[in-house]
Formats: structure tokens, sequence, C-alpha cells
């Protein structure tokens, strides 16, 4: 064999070698883009809210399914309905895997917003979008699970009363965990990303 042919070959296994052992050295398993909780991994809280047609809704009813878990009110002028639109957006993006996913809308104004107006208001982004109130006695214990702050602050406005509120988007995976959140207006391609991955 020409020993140059046969240097060839050992330096293009050495560099073959180097390449493996530093890819293996260096290589991240690809990682969540939203707020992770840290381990051991908390429980989603439960959520028990009758639907619009008079049925009851359980989030542990929704194992095997991501929930994107949002609160707000139909009379919000900004946050909310920028939120449910990204969520749309996530949605689209996702495209047959969104059948794997269930957007869930929980009023912090259970006064103006009944069943039917806020399971009307979020079918206004998507069809698929589940709206959610209560009584404030039914609604408290879950705004605390979730750390869900609320002030009601008066208004003048054609929209009533303004309800400040905490604007972050919980995400709970196909075991029921509280895996992920995301401050308001985080990336939509974020958000699509994180739940490949757990789907994967």
């Amino acid at each position: 064999m020409d020993r140059r042919l046969f240097w060839i070959g050992v330096g293009l296994l050495v560099l073959i070698g180097t390449a493996a052992v530093l890819t293996l050295a260096f290589w991240q398993p690809p990682s969540f883009r939203g707020t992770s909780y840290a381990e051991p991994i908390p429980p989603a809280p439960e959520i028990v809210l009758t639907k619009s047609d008079g049925t009851t809704f359980r989030l542990s009813d929704q194992r095997e399914k991501i929930v994107l878990l949002f609160f707000g009110y139909t009379s919000c002028p900004d946050v909310c309905p920028t939120t449910l639109a990204e969520m749309k957006q996530v949605m689209d993006l996702l495209r047959d895997d969104a059948q794997q996913v269930q957007v869930v809308f929980v009023s912090v104004d259970p006064e103006r917003d009944d069943p039917e107006r806020i399971q009307s208001y979020a079918n206004h982004f998507h069809s698929s979008f589940l709206g959610l109130t209560g009584t404030e006695t039914e609604l408290t214990p879950i705004w605390s699970g979730y750390s869900i702050v609320r002030e009601v602050v008066e208004s003048d406005s054609a929209l009533g009363n303004i309800i400040n509120h905490t604007a972050r988007l919980f995400l709970v995976d196909t075991q029921g965990n509280l895996r992920l959140s995301y401050a308001y207006q985080t990336p939509v391609e974020d958000i699509v990303h994180d739940i490949r991955l757990l789907l994967e």
C-alpha cells in the first residue's frame, strides 16, 4: 500500500474521531425556552368549573394533552386579546400537533363573565379554545393555586372597570404537571418549540 495513502487514511480517522469526541463533550440536549419549574416538577393545581354547555371541566381529565392556561377577562382592553391571538398563532404553527394541545382561558372577572360570554369570547380566537368562569368563591382557590393576583380598578371607560391581573401563560404537560410558564408576549415560536419538545 502506498505510504502516503496510508497516512492520509490515518489522518482522516483521527479527524473523525476528534470530531466525534468534541461533539459528545459539548453536545447538550435541546432546552426549554420558557421558565421551568424546579424539580420535583409540581402537579398543576386542580381546576373544576362548569362549562357553557353545563358539563364539568376538570383539568385532571386533560391528561395526554398539553394545556396552555391563561387567566384574564372578556372586557380586557389589551393583554388578554393579545395573548389569545398569540395562542391562535401557536395552534396554526403546530398544525396536526394542535390536536394534542388545549388552550384554557379562566376568568378573573366573575361579575361580568358568565359561562356563555367567556366561551363565546374564547371561540372568537379559535374554535377549540375553552373559556371558563365561576363564582368568586369557586375561582379564588384556583387563582391562589396559580399565584394569580388581581386588582379591580374603577374606570369610566366604555369597557367598565379595569382588572389588573397576572399576565402569565402556564403550560401543563401530558402528565398533569405544571411544567413551564411564559411572560407576556413571549415569542410564539418559543412556545411552539417547547410544545414540540414535550410531544417528542
